[in-house]
């Protein structure tokens, strides 16, 4: 699985709609995150962390889902 471009030096990618984050080191099944990242960067609604990591994700509310 390839990474976003824009996201290629990050490793938590949150989506702002249902604030959830994804691990994208920790994929499962390569061909359904695919599918799901294709979907968010199509609706312009990802995010990154800063600093990248779990603890910041939660700390501004999202929460980890797995693929």
């Amino acid at each position: 699985m390839d990474r976003p471009a824009s996201f290629a030096d990050h490793r938590f990618l949150g989506d702002r709609r249902t604030q959830e984050v994804y691990d994208l080191d920790e994929v499962a099944d390569e061909d359904a995150m695919a599918v799901v990242l294709e979907e968010l960067i199509e609706s312009g609604a990802p995010t990154c962390f800063a600093p990248d990591s779990l603890a910041e994700a939660r700390n501004r509310g999202y929460r980890l889902r797995t693929v």
